[in-house]
């Protein structure tokens, strides 16, 4: 009998093999919409960055430290603890620079499981204003910009990573379906 929820999971009679899925985009580009339903339809943990961070915050730490980078470190482990677990994992962060793309590579290998990162992108500047403006919490527009500045081309170690780019303009059915293709390969 195979398990239709969970196609990543390759069946070794009664034992799984996790996967995990980075996300990776900039604030409104949809990767957490893609996450959520990835998640969703793998039978997989999503983990995100945004709440964690939010919740740094919240419990009092100043802006000005470094919480972003706690905010990664924190879903590192979380998902270190599922992955090892025998589950799959979906984690949604902006990915923005080599140094934490290469943090999920670390962290399959180290778990000794397959990573598949799929990158979000928004190739409709006003699409892409018209869904940043409906968003509140943690994403301001100067992070917004921060993070545009900031984000890298995939060069370096990186580029080898195993990624797939959707354009978040097309209709989302058509993505989730590329998606899923792309993790099955």
């Amino acid at each position: 009998m195979t398990d239709k929820a969970a196609p990543l999971e390759r069946q070794f009679g009664d034992v799984r093999v996790p996967v995990l899925v980075a996300m990776a985009g900039l604030p409104g580009s949809g990767k957490s919409t893609m996450a959520e339903i990835l998640a969703g339809r793998l039978g997989a943990t999503a983990i995100s960055v945004d709440p964690i961070e939010a919740a740094i915050l919240a419990a009092g730490i100043d802006a000005d430290q470094p919480t972003g980078l706690a905010a990664y470190l924190v879903a590192e482990k979380m998902a270190e603890q599922v992955l090892q677990s025998g589950h799959s994992v979906v984690v949604d962060a902006v990915n923005a620079v080599e140094p934490a793309r290469l943090q999920w590579r670390d962290l399959a290998q180290r778990c000794q499981v397959k990573l598949h990162i799929i990158e979000t992108v928004c190739t409709d500047d006003a699409v892409h204003e018209e869904r940043l403006s409906k968003r509140t919490g943690l994403v301001t527009g100067y992070a917004v910009e921060q993070s545009i500045a900031d984000y890298d081309e995939w060069r370096g170690a990186a580029a080898s990573l195993p990624r797939i780019s959707l354009d978040t303009c097309r209709p989302l059915g058509e993505n989730v379906e590329a998606a899923l293709a792309f993790l099955e390969r």
